[in-house]
């Protein structure tokens, strides 16, 4: 982390504003993510105190533009509060992604007058919006959802189940991928508004998850869920190909789910830089044994390795034509800050000792709670696929069609 000095000066890489906002996200997220974290793992109950205050201090909705109610803020800007919260909580860091990020950039970026308003409203209020993409037997095959929504008259009919998905049961506003039919006829992918509450939409079993066990991950089913048309989320490109223009979004969740993997990191380092001065062993700090040193050194150098790789792709929204991080930016932040995260975490373990191991310390929780994000969100496999597609200017698709040279197509 930066010093005090550092982080004041607005000529280094934070302007004035940046560095105030970072800095009243830590004083928040200690105040009130923090003494809750280990209650929340323990009790696996979503975190609705945090969230009042998160709403109240306006880090909600901070991506919703100044003309929705919102204060408009970047993708970079959001980056820097979910680090704070993350750091203290990896549950409250990822209700800061998901009440900025995802589904809510979506939706604003391609949704009607209506559906954006809709969408503001929800998370400037506190709610954490569910994406329903996955499902039992299609995770990173995407497309080969089964959920339909078939067209009858001014309605949507919705029919499937979706799986994993992350607020089931606490999120109201829903984006739900599915199969668009009309007259029987396949269009394309789409993406529905709904809400929790209407008939049809189903609340299903929830996983006994490793970590994050503040938020509920669940399967939730859809049946003869109707939604009028007008719910409907539809990029420029059309229904034929809107699926993915509508996954550009996800662009700007990876980048909050590798953030949220810094975090936790940061703060297992920042629990092991304190432990290894006050630990004492053969009558001296374990902090003077050159082969800790080292291994704190390393914890170091790729966390801030990893904070470049972040700001770099979410200060990349602004300059990309979608107004979304750039894919291959997003996604090797992802891969690197996961993995990092899942190897300091680990590493602090391993430094605070058979104290580390126990369940009355924090680092066994940030351990379990870091192991997720190289799965979700993309796994560190295919978010390889993509990053060497676009290194080799290839077509990479996973099926047995073969690759194709972009350049001829």
């Amino acid at each position: 982390m930066f010093d005090k000095e550092f982080l004041e000066d607005p000529s280094h890489l934070l302007t004035a504003e940046q560095a105030d906002l970072q800095k009243r996200a830590k004083v928040l997220a200690e105040r009130v993510a923090l003494p809750q974290a280990a209650e929340t793992d323990r009790s696996e109950a979503y975190p609705d105190t945090v969230v009042t205050e998160l709403t109240k201090a306006g880090f909600m909705g901070m991506s919703v533009p100044e003309a929705l109610g919102g204060p408009g803020r970047s993708c970079f800007e959001v980056a820097l509060v979910v680090e704070e919260f993350a750091r203290c909580c990896g549950v409250s860091g990822r209700i800061v992604v998901e009440g900025n990020m995802g589904s809510v950039g979506a939706i604003i970026a391609y949704g009607t007058e209506a559906q954006r308003e809709t969408a503001a409203r929800y998370v400037l209020s506190g709610d954490k919006p569910a994406i329903c993409i996955t499902e039992p037997a299609a995770g990173s095959a995407a497309t080969e959802m089964k959920t339909t929504a078939e067209r009858d008259g001014d309605t949507w009919v919705l029919n499937g189940s979706k799986h994993w998905i992350t607020g089931g049961g606490v999120s109201r506003l829903h984006l739900i991928f599915a199969r668009v039919l009309e007259d029987g006829v396949y269009k394309g992918i789409g993406g529905f508004i709904a809400f929790l509450g209407e008939a049809g939409l189903e609340i299903g079993e929830r996983e006994p998850t490793m970590g994050l066990r503040g938020i509920p991950e669940t399967t939730i089913n859809f049946r003869n869920l109707v939604i009028p048309t007008d719910r409907l989320v539809t990029p420029p490109e059309g229904i034929e190909r809107g699926f993915a223009g509508l996954m550009n979004a996800y662009n700007a969740q990876r980048v909050g789910a590798a953030t949220v993997a810094l975090g936790i990191a940061r703060g297992s380092f920042e629990a092991a830089c304190v432990h290894v001065k006050k630990r004492e062993q053969f009558g001296r700090p374990i902090a003077e044994f050159q082969g800790l040193q080292w291994m704190l050194a390393d914890m170091s150098i790729q966390i801030e390795a990893a904070r470049m790789m972040i700001w770099n792709a979410a200060r990349s929204a602004s300059y990309t034509e979608s107004g979304f991080p750039d894919p291959m930016m997003a996604a090797q932040a992802k891969v690197f800050a996961s993995e990092m995260a899942v190897k300091v975490t680990n590493d602090a373990l391993q430094l605070h000792g058979a104290g580390g191991y126990s369940r009355n310390a924090p680092i066994e929780r940030m351990l379990r709670d870091a192991r997720m994000f190289t799965i979700g969100g993309g796994t560190a496999q295919m978010l390889r696929n993509l990053i060497a597609g676009k290194v080799l200017n290839m077509k990479t698709p996973q099926t047995r069609g073969g690759y194709l040279d972009v350049s001829r197509n």
